[in-house]
């Protein structure tokens, strides 16, 4: 069933997408917060996980000489940060609280409004379930934060890579999910858009699906460069080592492909790299056969898709900068939310 048939009908629909797109900004403000945790390397500074009481914080200088005493416990103060003042201490601990704390925020500007609009009857009923399970999708990933986290806590000060890039393909998928369901939404309010020839229609979305899957895979990627930090090593583009393709790749076996960090950054890259000669090709075909009344949205997935291999490059060879990284990051979610977009309105097209 389309989504834009699953709200309560007329304009009592509005204030449902405007929810759902205020959830969908927060959720990409939690993608940036968890991304800057993780660069400044603030996300074992808070070694329990207590989702009502977590939610104050340090107020006294008892309570922070309490939080510090546990974290120097932990295999990161043991190994990594021994010596550190508690003024060092607070340095670190904000950030991971506000990401925290942000997490559980989402959770309510979900959920209260959910009720009330349920009540009022501006969901659909058809749209109900959905968003029950998307609130389920909510509560799982926070679950997945803090089993991420306690992967850090153990022997070895460092999260399992595995584990971030579920985390994060998770924030992913319930921001496109949201995103999906407001433009159905939101379709019901809008004058339908001028059709497109069949021919042309479908070609777009074929390579809209096939630049979709690429996004989705190079991300996911890029999540095991992060959790393995292999963006710090062969800080130069387009040689790698020296070479196109280095020597060395796979050498011990298939499972290098999620595991070494020369074979991991190297799919990453590779990956990138077909995705933005993927999005130009398709933008050209489209441009060929569509012309002036290609959708815009369709040129902005192709600027999107060339400024984020730019900004990969330039995160890789000035050695992973805070700021940078973060603006790649959020690139990538700029680059799916744009696909998403852009397949929609073909499909309203038809």
């Amino acid at each position: 069933m389309n989504e834009s048939r699953l709200g309560a009908p007329g304009a009592t629909q509005r204030p449902v997408a405007i929810w759902l797109l205020v959830c969908c900004f927060m959720v990409a403000v939690m993608v940036l917060l968890g991304g800057l945790t993780r660069l400044t390397h603030s996300g074992l500074s808070m070694v329990e996980w207590e989702p009502i009481r977590g939610i104050i914080p340090p107020l006294t200088d008892a309570d922070w000489h309490l939080f510090f005493e546990k974290y120097k416990q932990s295999p990161e103060y043991k190994l990594v940060n021994a010596g550190m003042t508690l003024a060092g201490f607070k340095g670190i601990f904000w950030l991971e609280y506000i990401h925290r704390v942000w997490g559980r925020l989402i959770g309510l500007v979900f959920f209260i409004p959910f009720l009330w609009l349920a009540l009022s009857g501006r969901i659909g009923k058809a749209l109900i379930p959905r968003l029950i399970g998307l609130f389920a999708l909510g509560a799982a990933q926070g679950g997945m934060g803090w089993i991420m986290v306690a992967s850090g806590l153990v022997d070895n000060p460092a999260v399992s890579h595995y584990r971030l890039t579920a985390h994060l393909g998770l924030a992913f998928l319930i921001h496109g999910w949201m995103f999906w369901m407001a433009l159905g939404i939101l379709a019901d309010l809008a004058e339908s858009p001028r059709r497109l020839p069949e021919g042309g229609r479908a070609m777009a979305r074929s390579w809209l699906h096939l630049l979709l899957i690429l996004v989705v895979v190079t991300l996911l990627f890029g999540g095991l460069v992060a959790g393995l930090r292999a963006g710090l090593v062969f800080n130069t583009w387009p040689l790698m080592d020296g070479q196109l393709i280095p020597k060395g790749l796979f050498a011990t076996g298939i499972h290098e492909l999620f595991e070494d960090h020369m074979t991991v950054q190297f799919t990453h890259r590779t990956l990138a790299e077909i995705t933005v000669v993927v999005a130009l090709g398709g933008w050209w075909l489209c441009w060929r056969r569509l012309g002036a009344s290609t959708p815009a949205v369709i040129h902005w997935v192709a600027a999107m898709a060339v400024s984020q291999v730019i900004l990969g490059i330039g995160t890789l060879v000035m050695a992973v900068p805070v700021w940078l990284a973060s603006a790649h990051q959020m690139g990538a979610m700029a680059l799916l939310t744009l696909c998403l977009w852009a397949m929609h309105d073909l499909t309203r097209r038809g």
